[in-house]
């Protein structure tokens, strides 16, 4: 960005239909992350947005607005919303110069819904590629109302404009379940929950849709479709509560791993951080019977007498320069863990934990 510090800026542009909680979703995240400590910026490209409940840092409407629009072109709101887009993409300058100052923030970019933008429409890719020439890391975040599960019909319908979706944004790409708390008031899943949010094999999705007359007409069609989604292979799910803490936590690992967040130099990051979203696996070092920092004020430094670690005999060393003091990551038989250089050569001092039930990278 012109007349900006050369820091790279990170964000997330908070995608999908309506209804599907992307405002609500743009509020819990930016919530939790400035819980975090991080310093957020919440931008609203949505021209039909009105009465934001989070604090807006840049707000479209000030440079277009829907309803003026519809007026003044005889538009109906679909179409107004794609002029305003189309809009917004001509006067990139003026989005320019409103983000310019906000250098340094966290962006939460909250979309319009119309689902034309995100699937063929133009306007929203382009605006997303000149971000990117901006030194914007952007992750697309794409929101899925989770009752459309208990259909085998829309959820496939759900995981075609979620493919293409991710084939026509051109960004990182996290799909999301919303609405996980309201599930159960939408009816009984034919599956568990791992079989919606893995898509895995898609022919019992078939079996179920045979059973019902208009659909068993269909079957072709839907078996089409269904070879299409399993031949990209590409979409998946994290459920998420807008209300859960963990669940909020776990979709930010993931936004964070795509976009490279959590690789960058932009915060502090923790022994934890560094396990859970650069590795990608849920490792907490709350379990354990100490802190990194108590540790290191017993001794002056972590030591594998009051810090537990895996007992390896033989393993690579890597990753060490992240890490302080003696402590390495070894790899054994495709597997990551945290140890110290000192079990190695003294076995006796070894720690084992009492329970390992996960390994960090398979």
């Amino acid at each position: 960005m012109a007349g900006a510090a050369p820091t790279t800026a990170f964000g997330q542009a908070v995608i999908g239909p309506p209804g599907s909680g992307k405002t609500t979703y743009c509020l819990g995240m930016s919530e939790f992350l400035r819980a975090l400590g991080r310093r957020v910026a919440v931008v609203n490209l949505d021209p039909a947005n009105e009465g934001l409940p989070y604090e807006c840092a840049v707000d479209v409407g000030e440079l277009v607005g829907l309803g003026d629009v519809m007026d003044a072109l005889q538009l109906g709101p679909n179409g107004g919303l794609l002029y305003c887009m189309e809009y917004l993409e001509a006067n990139l300058d003026w989005l320019r110069a409103k983000l310019d100052p906000l250098r340094g923030h966290y962006f939460l970019f909250d979309c319009p819904g119309q689902v034309e933008l995100c699937t063929h429409h133009g306007a929203l890719r382009s605006i997303f590629s000149q971000m990117a020439q901006w030194d914007l890391r952007l992750t697309a975040v794409h929101l899925v109302d989770s009752h459309y599960c208990t259909d085998p019909a829309k959820f496939i319908s759900v995981l075609c404009t979620s493919l293409a979706t991710m084939l026509h944004v051109e960004l990182p790409h996290v799909n999301l379940l919303s609405k996980m708390d309201l599930i159960e008031h939408y009816g009984k899943l034919a599956f568990n929950l791992d079989y919606y949010t893995e898509v895995l094999d898609l022919s019992y999705l078939l079996d179920h849709l045979a059973s019902d007359p208009f659909f068993r007409h269909y079957r072709q069609l839907n078996e089409k479709l269904v070879q299409l989604i399993e031949d990209y292979s590409l979409v998946s799910f994290i459920p998420l509560s807008i209300q859960d803490k963990e669940s909020i936590q776990r979709v930010l690992q993931a936004v964070d791993k795509a976009n490279g967040y959590c690789f960058g130099v932009q915060e502090q990051r923790s022994l934890e951080a560094v396990m859970s979203a650069a590795v990608g696996a849920d490792f907490h070092f709350s379990s354990y019977p100490c802190s990194l920092a108590s540790a290191t004020a017993k001794s002056g430094r972590p030591g594998a007498q009051e810090w537990p670690c895996l007992p390896l005999q033989t393993t690579d060393f890597m990753l060490t320069s992240g890490l302080p003091g003696n402590w390495s990551l070894g790899r054994l038989q495709g597997c990551l863990f945290l140890r110290t250089r000192e079990a190695v050569d003294q076995k006796e001092q070894q720690i084992q934990r009492p329970r390992y039930e996960r390994a960090l990278v398979t």
